[in-house]
């Protein structure tokens, strides 16, 4: 289910789709926000920074 999950993530980025739901971001999925947002998940991180620089908001989660 591993691999086959992994394809049907790698073909929805592929034809320009995403890889999440309404419901925000698994922990399972995490590993391709930055293929799916480029640039935009740096910009996150650091937003997610400056409003919660001692990371105690959802600790260990980036959005």
């Amino acid at each position: 289910m591993a691999a086959f999950n992994q394809r049907l993530i790698e073909r929805a980025l592929a034809a320009g789709g995403t890889c999440t739901g309404e419901h925000g971001i698994g922990t399972g999925k995490r590993a391709y926000m930055e293929a799916e947002h480029g640039g935009g998940w740096a910009v996150m991180r650091a937003i997610k920074t400056a409003l919660d620089p001692l990371g105690i908001m959802n600790p260990g989660k980036l959005v």
